[in-house]
Protein backbone atom coordinates (compact mmCIF):
# COMPACT_ATOMS: atom_id res chain seq x y z
CA UNK A 1 0.00 0.00 0.00
CA UNK A 2 1.15 3.93 -0.69
CA UNK A 3 0.39 6.77 1.32
CA UNK A 4 -0.39 9.80 -1.23
CA UNK A 5 -0.05 13.62 0.07
CA UNK A 6 -1.58 16.27 -1.02
CA UNK A 7 0.12 19.45 0.52
CA UNK A 8 -0.40 22.99 -0.81
CA UNK A 9 -1.35 21.31 -4.04
CA UNK A 10 1.77 19.01 -4.53
CA UNK A 11 1.44 15.68 -4.90
CA UNK A 12 3.87 12.79 -3.32
CA UNK A 13 3.91 9.32 -2.65
CA UNK A 14 5.40 9.14 1.21
CA UNK A 15 6.12 6.04 3.72
CA UNK A 16 4.95 6.33 6.97
CA UNK A 17 6.73 7.72 10.33
CA UNK A 18 7.29 11.44 9.21
CA UNK A 19 5.47 14.21 10.22
CA UNK A 20 3.73 16.47 7.56
CA UNK A 21 6.33 19.12 8.31
CA UNK A 22 8.87 16.76 7.42
CA UNK A 23 6.30 16.10 3.89
CA UNK A 24 6.29 19.51 3.19
CA UNK A 25 10.05 20.45 3.67
CA UNK A 26 10.56 17.20 1.22
CA UNK A 27 7.79 19.07 -1.16
CA UNK A 28 9.69 22.43 -1.42
CA UNK A 29 6.88 23.96 1.16
CA UNK A 30 7.90 26.68 2.70
CA UNK A 31 6.32 25.84 6.46
CA UNK A 32 6.28 28.91 8.60
CA UNK A 33 7.77 28.09 12.02
CA UNK A 34 10.38 29.97 14.46
CA UNK A 35 11.20 27.51 16.76
CA UNK A 36 12.60 24.25 14.96
CA UNK A 37 9.72 22.22 15.39
CA UNK A 38 9.09 21.65 19.13
CA UNK A 39 5.47 22.73 18.90
CA UNK A 40 6.54 26.14 20.63
CA UNK A 41 5.96 28.99 18.15
CA UNK A 42 2.13 27.90 17.22
CA UNK A 43 3.22 28.99 13.81
CA UNK A 44 3.03 25.63 11.56
CA UNK A 45 -0.97 25.45 11.33
CA UNK A 46 -2.18 23.45 8.86
CA UNK A 47 -6.01 22.83 7.77
CA UNK A 48 -6.18 18.83 7.10
CA UNK A 49 -9.31 18.52 4.63
CA UNK A 50 -8.41 14.88 4.24
CA UNK A 51 -7.16 11.70 5.69
CA UNK A 52 -7.24 13.20 9.79
CA UNK A 53 -7.25 9.15 10.44
CA UNK A 54 -4.27 8.95 8.69
CA UNK A 55 -2.42 11.22 11.70
CA UNK A 56 -1.07 10.39 14.91
CA UNK A 57 -3.33 11.72 17.81
CA UNK A 58 -2.88 15.53 18.52
CA UNK A 59 -0.17 16.23 20.90
CA UNK A 60 -0.48 18.80 24.19
CA UNK A 61 0.92 21.65 22.18
CA UNK A 62 -1.40 21.32 19.73
CA UNK A 63 -4.49 21.47 22.71
CA UNK A 64 -5.21 24.94 20.97
CA UNK A 65 -6.44 23.43 17.89
CA UNK A 66 -9.82 22.50 17.42
CA UNK A 67 -11.56 20.84 14.36
CA UNK A 68 -9.21 20.03 11.23
CA UNK A 69 -6.44 22.23 12.49
CA UNK A 70 -3.03 20.48 13.21
CA UNK A 71 0.59 21.57 13.92
CA UNK A 72 2.67 20.15 11.23
CA UNK A 73 5.26 19.58 13.26
CA UNK A 74 3.21 17.68 15.72
CA UNK A 75 1.34 15.46 12.95
CA UNK A 76 2.84 12.09 11.74
CA UNK A 77 1.54 9.85 9.76
CA UNK A 78 0.97 6.55 11.43
CA UNK A 79 -0.68 4.04 8.25
CA UNK A 80 1.27 2.83 5.76
CA UNK A 81 -2.15 3.43 3.23
CA UNK A 82 -4.18 6.24 2.52
CA UNK A 83 -4.66 9.77 1.63
CA UNK A 84 -3.95 13.31 3.50
CA UNK A 85 -5.11 16.14 1.83
CA UNK A 86 -3.87 19.80 3.89
CA UNK A 87 -2.39 23.44 3.03
CA UNK A 88 -0.92 25.66 5.44
CA UNK A 89 -2.59 29.40 6.62
CA UNK A 90 -0.74 31.00 3.90
CA UNK A 91 -2.41 29.76 0.67
CA UNK A 92 -0.61 31.79 -2.07
CA UNK A 93 -3.57 31.52 -4.80
CA UNK A 94 -6.20 32.39 -2.57
CA UNK A 95 -7.42 35.55 -4.48
CA UNK A 96 -6.66 38.70 -2.39
CA UNK A 97 -7.30 42.48 -3.09
CA UNK A 98 -3.93 44.65 -2.96
CA UNK A 99 -4.53 47.46 -5.00
CA UNK A 100 -6.99 50.95 -4.88
CA UNK A 101 -8.57 52.08 -7.87
CA UNK A 102 -11.00 55.18 -8.19
CA UNK A 103 -10.20 57.11 -5.55
CA UNK A 104 -10.33 60.85 -5.61
CA UNK A 105 -7.55 62.76 -7.26
CA UNK A 106 -5.54 64.14 -4.01
CA UNK A 107 -4.01 66.88 -5.80
CA UNK A 108 -0.74 66.56 -4.33
CA UNK A 109 -2.47 67.97 -1.21
CA UNK A 110 -0.60 65.44 1.36
CA UNK A 111 2.67 66.40 2.20
CA UNK A 112 5.55 64.03 2.25
CA UNK A 113 6.07 64.46 6.30
CA UNK A 114 6.11 61.45 7.80
CA UNK A 115 6.89 60.73 11.66
CA UNK A 116 10.05 59.23 10.90
CA UNK A 117 12.64 61.56 9.37
CA UNK A 118 16.21 61.64 8.63
CA UNK A 119 18.70 64.46 8.07
CA UNK A 120 22.10 63.35 7.25
CA UNK A 121 22.60 59.73 8.60
CA UNK A 122 20.49 60.71 11.76
CA UNK A 123 17.22 59.21 11.93
CA UNK A 124 14.56 60.94 13.51
CA UNK A 125 11.01 60.09 15.10
CA UNK A 126 8.69 63.05 15.87
CA UNK A 127 11.58 64.95 16.13
CA UNK A 128 13.86 62.66 18.21
CA UNK A 129 16.91 61.09 17.32
CA UNK A 130 16.19 57.36 17.63
CA UNK A 131 19.13 55.87 15.52
CA UNK A 132 21.98 56.62 12.63
CA UNK A 133 21.70 54.98 9.41
CA UNK A 134 23.03 55.56 5.54
CA UNK A 135 20.71 53.33 3.82
CA UNK A 136 16.92 54.09 2.94
CA UNK A 137 14.66 54.42 5.82
CA UNK A 138 11.24 52.51 5.51
CA UNK A 139 7.94 52.12 6.60
CA UNK A 140 5.19 49.08 6.37
CA UNK A 141 1.54 50.05 5.98
CA UNK A 142 -0.65 47.26 6.90
CA UNK A 143 -4.13 45.92 6.40
CA UNK A 144 -5.21 43.34 8.52
CA UNK A 145 -8.08 41.58 7.81
CA UNK A 146 -9.78 38.89 9.26
CA UNK A 147 -9.62 36.97 6.03
CA UNK A 148 -6.18 38.50 4.55
CA UNK A 149 -3.11 40.84 5.19
CA UNK A 150 -1.90 42.69 3.13
CA UNK A 151 1.43 44.91 3.43
CA UNK A 152 2.82 47.45 1.58
CA UNK A 153 6.70 48.38 2.53
CA UNK A 154 7.42 52.30 1.55
CA UNK A 155 10.54 54.14 1.47
CA UNK A 156 10.31 57.16 3.96
CA UNK A 157 11.75 60.06 2.16
CA UNK A 158 10.23 59.59 -1.32
CA UNK A 159 7.28 58.05 -0.57
CA UNK A 160 7.50 55.14 -3.28
CA UNK A 161 6.21 51.80 -2.54
CA UNK A 162 9.23 49.23 -2.84
CA UNK A 163 7.17 46.19 -2.21
CA UNK A 164 4.56 44.44 -1.74
CA UNK A 165 3.27 40.99 0.43
CA UNK A 166 -0.13 39.52 1.03
CA UNK A 167 -0.89 36.50 2.89
CA UNK A 168 -4.02 34.52 4.20
CA UNK A 169 -4.44 35.71 8.09
CA UNK A 170 -3.53 32.46 10.11
CA UNK A 171 -5.53 33.08 12.92
CA UNK A 172 -8.22 31.06 11.00
CA UNK A 173 -7.89 28.57 13.43
CA UNK A 174 -10.13 30.41 16.04
CA UNK A 175 -12.66 30.78 13.64
CA UNK A 176 -14.26 32.69 10.98
CA UNK A 177 -15.68 35.99 12.15
CA UNK A 178 -14.06 38.15 14.69
CA UNK A 179 -17.18 36.87 16.99
CA UNK A 180 -15.62 33.75 16.69
CA UNK A 181 -11.78 34.94 17.78
CA UNK A 182 -13.06 37.04 20.16
CA UNK A 183 -14.36 33.73 21.74
CA UNK A 184 -11.24 31.63 21.21
CA UNK A 185 -9.41 34.76 22.70
CA UNK A 186 -10.75 34.67 26.15
CA UNK A 187 -11.06 31.27 26.14
CA UNK A 188 -7.40 30.41 25.16
CA UNK A 189 -5.84 33.23 27.41
CA UNK A 190 -2.27 33.04 26.12
CA UNK A 191 -2.86 35.48 23.10
CA UNK A 192 -1.48 32.30 20.97
CA UNK A 193 -3.63 34.21 18.10
CA UNK A 194 -1.48 37.15 18.31
CA UNK A 195 1.95 35.37 18.06
CA UNK A 196 1.13 33.03 15.25
CA UNK A 197 0.56 36.23 12.73
CA UNK A 198 3.45 37.36 14.47
CA UNK A 199 5.17 34.94 12.87
CA UNK A 200 3.56 35.03 9.44
CA UNK A 201 4.57 38.98 9.94
CA UNK A 202 7.73 38.26 10.69
CA UNK A 203 8.40 35.65 7.84
CA UNK A 204 6.73 38.14 5.16
CA UNK A 205 9.22 41.12 5.82
CA UNK A 206 11.87 39.17 5.85
CA UNK A 207 10.73 38.45 2.17
CA UNK A 208 10.19 42.13 1.37
CA UNK A 209 14.00 42.51 0.47
CA UNK A 210 15.19 45.15 2.48
CA UNK A 211 17.25 44.58 5.97
CA UNK A 212 14.45 44.45 8.71
CA UNK A 213 16.14 47.09 10.60
CA UNK A 214 15.55 49.70 7.97
CA UNK A 215 11.91 49.62 9.14
CA UNK A 216 11.16 52.16 11.84
CA UNK A 217 7.10 52.60 11.58
CA UNK A 218 4.31 50.21 10.91
CA UNK A 219 0.97 51.65 10.45
CA UNK A 220 -1.88 48.86 11.10
CA UNK A 221 -5.37 49.76 9.82
CA UNK A 222 -8.06 47.22 10.73
CA UNK A 223 -11.44 45.90 12.26
CA UNK A 224 -11.70 46.69 16.09
CA UNK A 225 -10.94 43.00 16.82
CA UNK A 226 -7.99 41.99 14.49
CA UNK A 227 -6.17 45.89 15.40
CA UNK A 228 -7.05 45.34 19.31
CA UNK A 229 -5.75 41.59 19.09
CA UNK A 230 -2.59 42.28 17.42
CA UNK A 231 -2.10 45.34 20.30
CA UNK A 232 -2.36 42.14 22.49
CA UNK A 233 -5.22 43.87 24.13
CA UNK A 234 -8.55 42.49 25.38
CA UNK A 235 -11.35 42.10 22.74
CA UNK A 236 -13.95 40.64 25.44
CA UNK A 237 -15.55 43.85 25.76
CA UNK A 238 -15.92 43.96 21.75
CA UNK A 239 -17.98 41.26 21.97
CA UNK A 240 -20.57 42.19 24.81
CA UNK A 241 -22.85 44.83 24.55
CA UNK A 242 -22.18 47.50 23.56
CA UNK A 243 -19.53 46.09 21.79
CA UNK A 244 -17.12 48.49 22.24
CA UNK A 245 -13.39 48.31 22.24
CA UNK A 246 -11.25 49.10 25.21
CA UNK A 247 -9.97 52.12 23.60
CA UNK A 248 -13.86 53.36 24.25
CA UNK A 249 -14.06 52.72 26.90
CA UNK A 250 -10.46 54.24 28.49
CA UNK A 251 -11.47 57.25 26.59
CA UNK A 252 -15.01 57.51 28.43
CA UNK A 253 -13.37 57.33 31.42
CA UNK A 254 -11.07 59.73 30.58
CA UNK A 255 -7.87 57.57 30.50
CA UNK A 256 -7.00 58.68 26.95
CA UNK A 257 -7.52 61.43 24.38
CA UNK A 258 -8.70 58.76 21.45
CA UNK A 259 -8.73 55.42 20.05
CA UNK A 260 -5.70 55.37 18.04
CA UNK A 261 -2.98 52.94 19.66
CA UNK A 262 1.17 53.01 19.43
CA UNK A 263 3.36 50.27 20.70
CA UNK A 264 6.88 49.31 20.41
CA UNK A 265 7.21 47.02 17.34
CA UNK A 266 9.36 44.76 19.88
CA UNK A 267 6.78 44.46 22.55
CA UNK A 268 4.33 43.08 20.14
CA UNK A 269 6.71 40.59 18.83
CA UNK A 270 8.09 42.33 15.57
CA UNK A 271 11.62 42.12 14.66
CA UNK A 272 12.33 45.76 13.08
CA UNK A 273 14.77 47.94 13.69
CA UNK A 274 15.42 48.10 17.99
CA UNK A 275 13.24 51.63 17.78
CA UNK A 276 10.73 50.96 15.29
CA UNK A 277 7.09 52.00 17.07
CA UNK A 278 3.55 50.55 15.75
CA UNK A 279 0.49 52.92 15.32
CA UNK A 280 -3.25 51.41 14.98
CA UNK A 281 -5.30 53.94 12.89
CA UNK A 282 -8.51 55.03 15.67
CA UNK A 283 -11.46 52.75 15.75
CA UNK A 284 -14.55 54.96 14.97
CA UNK A 285 -16.57 52.95 17.25
CA UNK A 286 -17.53 49.07 17.76
CA UNK A 287 -17.24 46.98 14.79
CA UNK A 288 -16.64 50.34 12.65
CA UNK A 289 -12.89 50.24 13.40
CA UNK A 290 -9.71 51.44 12.00
CA UNK A 291 -10.12 49.52 8.48
CA UNK A 292 -13.34 52.04 7.71
CA UNK A 293 -10.98 54.97 9.17
CA UNK A 294 -8.65 54.26 6.76
CA UNK A 295 -11.49 54.38 3.87
CA UNK A 296 -12.33 57.97 4.98
CA UNK A 297 -8.78 58.69 4.59
CA UNK A 298 -8.97 57.13 1.41
CA UNK A 299 -11.64 59.06 0.08
CA UNK A 300 -10.51 62.25 1.42
CA UNK A 301 -13.94 62.60 3.52
CA UNK A 302 -12.38 65.29 5.41
CA UNK A 303 -11.94 67.72 2.76
CA UNK A 304 -15.70 66.14 0.76
CA UNK A 305 -18.49 68.64 0.34
CA UNK A 306 -20.64 65.80 -1.71
CA UNK A 307 -22.47 63.84 -0.17
CA UNK A 308 -20.73 60.05 0.25
CA UNK A 309 -21.04 56.64 1.32
CA UNK A 310 -18.53 54.20 1.72
CA UNK A 311 -19.75 50.16 1.99
CA UNK A 312 -17.21 47.46 2.79
CA UNK A 313 -19.17 44.16 2.24
CA UNK A 314 -17.84 41.37 4.40
CA UNK A 315 -18.38 39.03 7.46
CA UNK A 316 -19.26 42.26 9.19
CA UNK A 317 -20.28 45.14 6.38
CA UNK A 318 -18.81 48.75 7.53
CA UNK A 319 -21.31 51.39 6.33
CA UNK A 320 -20.43 54.79 6.43
CA UNK A 321 -22.24 58.02 4.74
CA UNK A 322 -21.70 61.62 4.80
CA UNK A 323 -19.36 64.61 3.75
CA UNK A 324 -16.83 67.23 6.01
CA UNK A 325 -19.79 68.26 7.69
CA UNK A 326 -21.68 65.44 8.89
CA UNK A 327 -20.89 61.28 8.95
CA UNK A 328 -22.53 58.48 10.17
CA UNK A 329 -21.49 55.10 10.25
CA UNK A 330 -22.69 51.60 11.32
CA UNK A 331 -22.29 48.10 11.00
CA UNK A 332 -23.78 44.64 9.65
CA UNK A 333 -23.07 41.71 10.77
CA UNK A 334 -23.92 40.17 7.77
CA UNK A 335 -21.84 37.04 8.43
CA UNK A 336 -20.03 35.04 6.32
CA UNK A 337 -22.38 33.82 3.41
CA UNK A 338 -21.03 36.37 0.77
CA UNK A 339 -17.46 34.89 1.40
CA UNK A 340 -18.57 31.09 0.75
CA UNK A 341 -19.29 30.07 4.56
CA UNK A 342 -21.67 27.90 5.50
CA UNK A 343 -23.09 27.45 1.86
CA UNK A 344 -22.87 23.87 0.37
CA UNK A 345 -21.04 24.85 -2.72
CA UNK A 346 -19.32 27.97 -1.56
CA UNK A 347 -15.98 28.50 -1.11
CA UNK A 348 -13.20 31.83 -0.95
CA UNK A 349 -11.56 33.54 -4.00
CA UNK A 350 -9.34 30.28 -5.02
CA UNK A 351 -8.60 28.52 -7.96
CA UNK A 352 -11.77 26.43 -8.92
CA UNK A 353 -14.29 28.85 -7.65
CA UNK A 354 -16.90 30.10 -9.69
CA UNK A 355 -16.95 34.14 -10.08
CA UNK A 356 -19.08 35.23 -12.53
CA UNK A 357 -22.16 33.58 -14.14
CA UNK A 358 -24.69 34.40 -16.78
CA UNK A 359 -27.81 32.28 -18.18
CA UNK A 360 -28.98 32.08 -22.07
CA UNK A 361 -32.52 32.85 -23.23
CA UNK A 362 -32.78 28.37 -23.75
CA UNK A 363 -31.53 28.16 -19.47
CA UNK A 364 -27.97 26.78 -20.40
CA UNK A 365 -25.62 28.72 -17.81
CA UNK A 366 -22.31 30.18 -19.00
CA UNK A 367 -19.56 30.26 -15.89
CA UNK A 368 -16.33 31.31 -15.10
CA UNK A 369 -13.97 30.05 -13.02
CA UNK A 370 -10.92 31.58 -11.39
CA UNK A 371 -7.83 29.67 -12.73
CA UNK A 372 -10.08 27.81 -15.70
CA UNK A 373 -10.67 24.23 -15.33
CA UNK A 374 -13.42 22.65 -13.83
CA UNK A 375 -15.41 24.37 -11.14
CA UNK A 376 -15.57 23.21 -7.50
CA UNK A 377 -17.86 25.48 -5.76
CA UNK A 378 -18.90 29.34 -6.10
CA UNK A 379 -16.83 32.37 -4.72
CA UNK A 380 -18.87 35.62 -3.62
CA UNK A 381 -18.94 37.31 -6.65
CA UNK A 382 -20.54 34.31 -8.34
CA UNK A 383 -23.28 33.66 -5.83
CA UNK A 384 -24.15 37.57 -7.13
CA UNK A 385 -24.57 36.64 -10.29
CA UNK A 386 -25.88 33.25 -9.77
CA UNK A 387 -28.89 34.89 -7.58
CA UNK A 388 -29.24 37.37 -10.14
CA UNK A 389 -29.41 35.35 -13.02
CA UNK A 390 -31.93 33.07 -11.16
CA UNK A 391 -34.38 36.27 -10.08
CA UNK A 392 -34.13 37.60 -14.06
CA UNK A 393 -35.16 35.02 -15.89
CA UNK A 394 -37.82 33.66 -13.80
CA UNK A 395 -36.17 30.81 -12.04
CA UNK A 396 -36.73 32.11 -8.54
CA UNK A 397 -39.00 34.55 -7.09
CA UNK A 398 -38.12 37.64 -4.77
CA UNK A 399 -38.63 35.13 -1.76
CA UNK A 400 -35.39 33.25 -2.79
CA UNK A 401 -37.79 29.97 -3.51
CA UNK A 402 -37.31 28.35 -6.83
CA UNK A 403 -40.50 28.14 -9.32
CA UNK A 404 -40.39 25.14 -10.62
CA UNK A 405 -40.63 23.28 -7.08
CA UNK A 406 -36.60 22.29 -6.71
CA UNK A 407 -35.00 22.19 -3.85
CA UNK A 408 -31.44 23.72 -5.58
CA UNK A 409 -29.90 24.67 -8.92
CA UNK A 410 -27.14 22.77 -10.82
CA UNK A 411 -24.62 25.25 -11.81
CA UNK A 412 -21.95 22.96 -13.21
CA UNK A 413 -21.20 19.53 -13.58
CA UNK A 414 -23.07 16.53 -13.43
CA UNK A 415 -24.05 14.05 -10.27
CA UNK A 416 -21.49 13.65 -7.10
CA UNK A 417 -19.12 16.55 -8.75
CA UNK A 418 -22.12 19.07 -9.72
CA UNK A 419 -21.81 22.65 -8.05
CA UNK A 420 -25.21 23.37 -7.05
CA UNK A 421 -26.93 26.38 -5.49
CA UNK A 422 -29.83 25.29 -3.09
CA UNK A 423 -33.05 27.00 -0.78
CA UNK A 424 -31.07 27.12 1.94
CA UNK A 425 -28.06 28.46 0.24
CA UNK A 426 -30.10 31.29 -0.60
CA UNK A 427 -31.96 31.50 3.04
CA UNK A 428 -28.36 32.04 4.30
CA UNK A 429 -27.87 34.92 1.62
CA UNK A 430 -31.09 36.31 1.88
CA UNK A 431 -30.50 37.36 5.56
CA UNK A 432 -26.73 38.06 5.15
CA UNK A 433 -28.13 40.74 2.73
CA UNK A 434 -31.44 42.09 4.64
CA UNK A 435 -28.89 42.59 7.36
CA UNK A 436 -27.08 44.75 4.92
CA UNK A 437 -30.07 46.92 3.52
CA UNK A 438 -31.47 47.21 7.49
CA UNK A 439 -28.29 49.08 7.86
CA UNK A 440 -28.24 51.10 4.23
CA UNK A 441 -31.83 52.28 5.42
CA UNK A 442 -31.07 52.82 9.35
CA UNK A 443 -27.69 55.13 8.16
CA UNK A 444 -29.87 56.97 5.01
CA UNK A 445 -32.85 57.77 7.66
CA UNK A 446 -30.75 59.06 10.37
CA UNK A 447 -28.79 60.82 8.08
CA UNK A 448 -32.47 62.48 6.24
CA UNK A 449 -31.29 61.20 2.81
CA UNK A 450 -32.06 58.99 -0.12
CA UNK A 451 -30.20 56.79 -1.73
CA UNK A 452 -30.58 59.04 -5.35
CA UNK A 453 -29.04 62.10 -3.05
CA UNK A 454 -25.32 60.24 -3.26
CA UNK A 455 -23.08 61.63 -5.10
CA UNK A 456 -20.38 59.52 -5.01
CA UNK A 457 -20.87 55.51 -3.90
CA UNK A 458 -17.83 53.92 -2.81
CA UNK A 459 -17.70 49.97 -2.53
CA UNK A 460 -14.96 48.97 -0.76
CA UNK A 461 -12.98 45.85 -0.44
CA UNK A 462 -12.13 42.60 -2.18
CA UNK A 463 -15.53 41.31 -2.34
CA UNK A 464 -17.29 44.65 -3.66
CA UNK A 465 -14.05 45.01 -6.12
CA UNK A 466 -14.84 41.92 -8.06
CA UNK A 467 -19.43 41.86 -8.03
CA UNK A 468 -20.62 42.79 -11.02
CA UNK A 469 -22.75 46.14 -9.87
CA UNK A 470 -25.49 45.06 -12.39
CA UNK A 471 -26.48 41.97 -10.74
CA UNK A 472 -25.54 43.38 -7.05
CA UNK A 473 -28.67 45.78 -7.91
CA UNK A 474 -30.91 43.45 -9.09
CA UNK A 475 -31.13 41.01 -5.47
CA UNK A 476 -30.91 44.14 -3.66
CA UNK A 477 -27.66 44.29 -2.21
CA UNK A 478 -26.74 47.76 -3.06
CA UNK A 479 -28.87 50.79 -3.85
CA UNK A 480 -30.35 50.85 -7.40
CA UNK A 481 -29.45 54.20 -8.12
CA UNK A 482 -26.93 55.22 -11.63
CA UNK A 483 -24.04 52.66 -12.02
CA UNK A 484 -22.14 55.61 -12.56
CA UNK A 485 -21.75 56.86 -9.34
CA UNK A 486 -20.85 53.84 -8.04
CA UNK A 487 -17.25 53.01 -8.14
CA UNK A 488 -15.51 49.79 -7.29
CA UNK A 489 -12.04 50.92 -5.38
CA UNK A 490 -10.67 47.71 -4.07
CA UNK A 491 -8.05 47.66 -0.28
CA UNK A 492 -8.79 51.42 0.18
CA UNK A 493 -7.92 50.84 3.58
CA UNK A 494 -4.28 49.90 2.56
CA UNK A 495 -4.35 53.26 0.67
CA UNK A 496 -5.44 55.01 3.84
CA UNK A 497 -2.83 53.02 5.89
CA UNK A 498 0.23 54.40 3.41
CA UNK A 499 -1.55 57.68 3.82
CA UNK A 500 -0.99 57.73 6.94
CA UNK A 501 2.52 56.44 7.17
CA UNK A 502 3.60 59.32 4.85
CA UNK A 503 1.38 62.25 6.73
CA UNK A 504 1.52 63.23 10.22
CA UNK A 505 -1.30 66.06 9.52
CA UNK A 506 -3.58 63.91 7.47
CA UNK A 507 -3.20 61.50 10.75
CA UNK A 508 -3.89 63.98 12.97
CA UNK A 509 -6.78 65.29 10.89
CA UNK A 510 -8.10 61.15 10.88
CA UNK A 511 -8.00 61.79 14.50
CA UNK A 512 -10.15 64.46 14.75
CA UNK A 513 -12.32 63.43 11.83
CA UNK A 514 -13.45 59.83 14.05
CA UNK A 515 -14.35 61.68 17.03
CA UNK A 516 -17.10 63.71 15.21
CA UNK A 517 -18.52 60.64 13.24
CA UNK A 518 -21.70 59.45 15.04
CA UNK A 519 -21.99 55.74 15.18
CA UNK A 520 -25.84 54.50 14.30
CA UNK A 521 -26.41 51.80 16.68
CA UNK A 522 -28.51 49.25 14.22
CA UNK A 523 -30.14 46.82 17.05
CA UNK A 524 -31.84 49.96 18.76
CA UNK A 525 -33.00 51.45 15.76
CA UNK A 526 -37.07 51.46 15.92
CA UNK A 527 -37.67 49.91 12.34
CA UNK A 528 -34.58 47.88 12.34
CA UNK A 529 -36.10 44.52 12.13
CA UNK A 530 -38.90 45.72 9.53
CA UNK A 531 -36.18 46.92 7.41
CA UNK A 532 -33.71 43.84 7.76
CA UNK A 533 -37.41 41.60 6.54
CA UNK A 534 -37.55 43.72 3.58
CA UNK A 535 -34.23 43.23 2.92
CA UNK A 536 -34.35 39.40 2.89
CA UNK A 537 -35.96 40.02 -0.69
CA UNK A 538 -34.73 40.00 -3.67
CA UNK A 539 -35.62 43.23 -5.30
CA UNK A 540 -34.07 46.24 -6.00
CA UNK A 541 -33.35 48.63 -2.99
CA UNK A 542 -35.40 51.90 -3.83
CA UNK A 543 -35.55 55.09 -1.43
CA UNK A 544 -38.83 55.24 0.39
CA UNK A 545 -41.08 57.40 -0.97
CA UNK A 546 -41.36 60.84 0.91
CA UNK A 547 -37.65 60.81 2.55
CA UNK A 548 -36.02 63.79 3.30
CA UNK A 549 -33.45 65.09 0.57
CA UNK A 550 -29.72 65.52 1.77
CA UNK A 551 -29.60 68.53 -0.28
CA UNK A 552 -32.31 70.35 1.87
CA UNK A 553 -30.17 69.78 4.82
CA UNK A 554 -28.12 72.82 6.75
CA UNK A 555 -24.35 72.20 6.03
CA UNK A 556 -23.12 70.89 9.39
CA UNK A 557 -26.10 70.63 10.80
Amino acid sequence: MSFHLYFDGKHAEMARGLTLFEYGESLGIRVPTSCHRQGKCKECVVEVLEGMDCLSPKAPAERHLKGAFRLSCCAAVVTDGGLVRCHTMRRGELRIEREAFHLPNRGGAEELAPAVTRRGNVVFMDGEEVDRRDGPIHGIAMDLGTTTVVLRLLNLETGEIVARSAFENPQRFGGSDVMARIHYDHEDGTRVLQRTLVGYLNRAIRELGVEPESIYEVVVAGNSTMRDLFFRLSVYSIGQSPYQSITELEMAEGKRSGTSLTERASRLGLRLNPNARVYGLPIISGHVGADAAACMLAVDLVNEDRLVAIMDIGTNTELILGNRHKVLAASCPAGPAFEGGRLSCGMPGLPGAIESFRMAADGTGEATVIGGGAAQGICGSGLVDILSELLRTGRMNALGRFENGDNAFRVWGEGEEAVHITEADINELAQAKGANVAGLRVVFDEFGARFEDVDVFYLAGGFGRHLSVESAKRIGLVPNIDSKRIRQVGNASVEGACIALLSQREREELEQLVRRVTHCRLETHARFFDYFVEGCQFAPVESPVGSVRAAEMKAGE
